[in-house]
This record gives structure tokens, sequence and C-alpha cells, in this order.
């Protein structure tokens, strides 16, 4: 079974003023000449960490790692203002240019195969490939099967926490009832929320508890940024028209494609990854019998390595 590559560190770092409000963070790692590949984080929010280079092999890849607007070392930080999907497709193209790339290999899961395959649709000839895990399809019943009811059914020991900062006359709707307290003036009651809206996710997204990672989504930077910017996102449809991403997979025929997803996702089901495969059917799509949502997930790890190592030498 695959393994992550060794740690790197970048090689150059960017800091681009998008618009009069946000300055994202951009870094490139890996060989300066080599396979141009994107890396696109989840949430929306969830920032990069360095471990995501690690995907890659440093010898074959320029990895350009990149914190989309509101989170990471992007500033400033949770910030909702002019932040939609198509402000991060935008924000993509102005990476894109600004690196001299023509084309690129993206690679992203769970809110990051969204934003890639959203992306990729607006701008189909800027894209050599894609690998795309956890497909998160941010469809009305995908969000409220995991903020409203579906995944309560399977955790609800953790649903019981999530639920502990909603008073019972808001529980019918949970989504605005966050929002409300992660948009509102009070501190307190805010990051009560948003640890509580993000230590739900980090705990449900692998198939064995994982401490380290239910921590991780428990940091008080981190979880605000997610909380408020998943919420701004969802309470808004992702800024999509219903069903866009699977009637606008058409355009991504001639766009090689490997779709990676666990059996036991529950953040994102199956259900979603298999929906878009019937509109990619010349996409390559590999199921993980024995892995949940996370990327880290051994299973996935080694397929999305081998997926990484595959494209390189069909490159070479």
């Amino acid at each position: 079974m695959r393994a992550l590559y060794p740690d790197i560190t970048p090689y150059a770092e960017h800091r681009l003023d998008v618009d009069s409000i946000h300055q994202i963070y951009v870094e490139e790692s890996g060989n300066p000449q080599g396979i141009p590949v994107i890396f696109i984080h989840g949430g929306p929010g969830g920032a990069t960490s360095p471990t995501h280079r690690s995907f890659f092999n440093p010898n074959h890849y320029r990895i350009i790692l990149f914190d989309q607007r509101g989170c990471g070392h992007s500033t400033p930080h949770a910030s909702l203002e002019n932040n939609t999907t198509s402000d991060l497709i935008n924000d993509m193209e102005t990476i894109r240019r600004h690196l001299g790339i023509e084309q690129w290999l993206l690679f992203g899961g769970s809110w990051g195969s969204t934003l890639a395959l959203a992306y990729a649709q607006a701008h189909p000839g800027k894209v050599s490939g894609m690998i795309l895990r956890g497909i998160f399809l941010c469809r009305q019943q995908d969000i409220h099967w995991f903020y409203q009811q579906g995944a309560s059914a399977i955790f609800p020991d953790y649903w019981a926490d999530f639920l502990q900062p909603i008073p019972d006359a808001e529980q019918h709707d949970l989504l605005s009832a966050y929002y409300q307290r992660l948009t509102a003036d009070n501190e307190i009651a805010r990051m009560a929320a948003a640890k509580a809206w993000s230590i739900w996710e980090g705990r449900c997204s692998t198939l064995h508890p994982n401490t380290d990672i239910a921590a991780h989504f428990g940091e008080p930077h981190v979880a605000l940024a997610m909380a408020r910017i998943e919420a701004h996102y969802f309470m808004n449809g992702c800024f999509m028209r219903p069903g866009q991403l699977l009637d606008d997979a058409y355009k991504l025929r001639d766009i090689p494609i490997t779709l990676i997803h666990g059996r036991y996702d529950m953040v994102c089901p199956i259900e979603q990854a298999f929906a878009l495969y019937r509109q990619l059917p010349h996409a390559e799509f590999n199921i993980i019998r024995d892995a949940g949502h996370s990327a880290f997930e051994p299973g996935i790890t080694d397929n999305l390595i081998r997926a990484t190592d595959r494209f390189a030498n069909q490159r070479a």
C-alpha cells in the first residue's frame, strides 16, 4: 500500500491581491519544471497544510497549494464578503495566469472536488486532468443528509454534541440556526457554534475514530473559518444553480478523470460519486471498500498516490 511522499518545503510563496478585500496565499513546491498540479482543499474554508504537498512525487510535479478566500494564510480571516464559487474560480484563474501555466492537473476532495468540477466546467481547456476524492455535488439533498437528517442516524452520539448549541425550537432547520449564530456579534456564541459544527465534520470523516483529525477540526482558527464559510455557502446553494455539476458534466468528456470514494463515506455518501460517474462514463472510478471520507484514510491515500504517479508516468 502506497504512503505519502516525504515532507518537502516550498520553493516559492506568493500573496495575491484578488480584489480590494481579499489576499490569497499561494505556494509552489516540488519541481519548477514539472507537471503543474493545483491542490484544491475542502471545506469550503478548510485551508491547506504542509502534508498536502506529499500526495505528489516532487521530482515530477510542480505542486501548487492555495488557501481559498477567508481561510488558512489568506486574509481577511473567515470573511464572507465577496466569497462565492465564482470568486474562487476567478482566483484560480488569477493564480494560473500569475504562474504562467497553460494547463494544470486538478486535485481535490470533498468541497475541493466541487470547486474542481465547477472550475473545469467553466475552463475545460485549462485542465490537463482531474483526480477527485470524496465527491460532493452540493445538492440540497447532500447538505440535508449531513446537517439535518441522515448522518445523524449513523453517529447519534456525535450528533447530540452537534445539537447542543441549538435550542429545541430551532432544530427543525439546523443550517439556518447555525448560520444565525456564526454570523452574529456574540463572539462566545459564535465560537461555540463554530467548534461544534467543525468537530462534527471531523469526527465523521474517518471509518475508525481519529482523534488527531477531530482535534484539528476543533482548533479555533480552523473551526471559525470552516464553520462560517461552509454555512455561508450552504445557505446559498453553494452559489450554483440546482444540479449544475451533473448537468454540465458533459463539458468534461475530453478530460482524463479519476474518481476515488470511500464505500463508508458518511460526510459525502458514495451515491454522489456514482451519480457523477454515470455522467462521466470515461472516468476511472475506484471505490475504496474500507474507508470513509478523509484523504488520510490508508486506502484512499494509496489510491490518490497511485493516481498521481500514473498521471505523471503517462505524461513522461
